[in-house]
């Protein structure tokens, strides 16, 4: 639901936030909701029921990304899910180097309040003024200073040193938009401000090429192993890309080591898959190069060694033998190894896993990662150790 300001208004009430309190002890199954909402009708109009039982599903599926600062904050269901990941939120406020900031499209004030917390003086705007709303009580619940106004990013921003902005990157339908010139509002945007540091936040499925116009550098950053975001950064005097790991409570960077040539070979030992911050920046056979590895196809991010890599940066797995693809071979294969469950994983196949699985009819108790790929442009099956 979209909510209005008279809907914000009762949940920030004593009533209305009585009434968090006691949703938040209800199970809020989907599955309830007719239930919940005649309970609540007998005390509260329409209205407030639904806003409180959306408020309340917000604060629920917000713990992963607040913790328990959730259950004092507010949520529309568009910002929560565009807001950043919490280990992400931290790391680039502990990059700016600045004493303020104006976060330009400001949502409900996740990111900005990460900024408060590392010392910045923060200005949040935002178009929309409920929001801007929700930012300042969100500031208030967790006791940090910034201030928040309702405003158009598009008609220019107040002074400070640095600028964080993070458009919207769905639409009004909630689809993805893909391209940086179709976020809301668009990239370009940022082209007319004048402060000393700018930093954007893309998806991080980001097509390089649509950036390749501003400069700068872009950041893929992924955390334990999960891409999150795409970072542009103008004004540090770095460019190119790079990846970040954030990981095991560390911070990992990796940088292009320069032009490497990796040669192609079958299947070493182990098959080496590289953390999704490499993959997206470009960067599988630079980390290929460093671990002494080849690839097993020039368009496919997986690598093969002799030996396992230790690091945070990649999974590997022990292969145990490898072919061209064949079901009626793999069938065989399994059957007799008697292998009765298989983990697929896979990189340029077209085949779907599940589809793979009910026809394989596997019986036995062994069990094997089963890795479907190309070698040099032909689909191959690796099989390897359970992981």
């Amino acid at each position: 639901m979209i909510f209005s300001s008279d809907d914000l208004a009762f949940l920030t009430s004593p009533t209305g936030a009585a009434l968090l309190e006691r949703l938040a002890g209800e199970d809020l199954a989907e599955s309830h909701t007719l239930g919940l909402l005649t309970a609540l009708r007998k005390g509260y109009s329409a209205g407030a029921a639904r806003a409180a039982l959306e408020m309340a599903r917000l604060r629920r599926d917000a713990v992963d990304k607040f913790g328990d600062d959730a259950r004092r904050m507010f949520f529309t269901r568009q910002a929560l899910e565009q807001a950043s990941d919490p280990l992400a939120r931290f790391y680039r406020a502990s990059r700016v180097a600045a004493c303020s900031l104006v976060d330009a499209g400001c949502g409900i004030g996740a990111d900005a309040l990460a900024f408060a917390a590392a010392g910045l003086s923060v200005y949040g705007i935002d178009i929309d003024p409920v929001r801007v709303a929700m930012a300042r009580h969100n500031a208030a619940a967790l006791g940090l200073e910034a201030r928040f106004e309702t405003a158009d990013v598009r008609f220019g921003l107040p002074d400070a040193e640095a600028v964080f902005f993070d458009p919207a990157r769905r639409d009004e339908q909630g689809r993805r938009i893909y391209h940086v010139e179709h976020y809301q509002p668009p990239l370009s945007t940022l082209r007319g401000w004048r402060q000393r540091l700018i930093i954007a936040k893309l998806s991080p499925g980001l097509n390089l090429a649509q950036v390749a116009g501003y400069g700068g550098a872009v950041e893929f950053i992924s955390v334990n192993g999960d891409l999150k975001e795409a970072v542009l950064w103008l004004g540090t005097g770095q460019t190119g890309t790079r990846a970040t790991l954030l990981a095991n409570d560390e911070v990992y960077h990796w940088q292009q080591r320069g032009n490497v040539e990796v040669a192609l070979c079958p299947p070493r030992a182990w098959l080496v898959e590289p953390d999704p911050a490499l993959i997206r920046a470009g960067l599988v056979q630079d980390a290929a190069a460093f671990f002494g590895g080849a690839l097993l196809d020039p368009t496919i991010a997986y690598f093969t060694t002799e030996t396992c890599p230790d690091s945070p940066w990649v999974r590997a797995w022990k292969i145990q033998d490898w072919m061209p693809f064949n079901l009626k071979k793999l069938r065989a294969y399994l059957h007799a190894r008697q292998i009765g469950r298989v983990t697929v994983k896979k990189r340029g196949s077209t085949v779907t896993p599940e589809d793979l699985i009910s026809k394989l009819k596997l019986k036995g108790a062994e069990c094997c990662t089963l890795v479907l790929t190309r070698r040099q442009g032909q689909p191959v099956m690796l099989v390897c150790d359970d992981c």
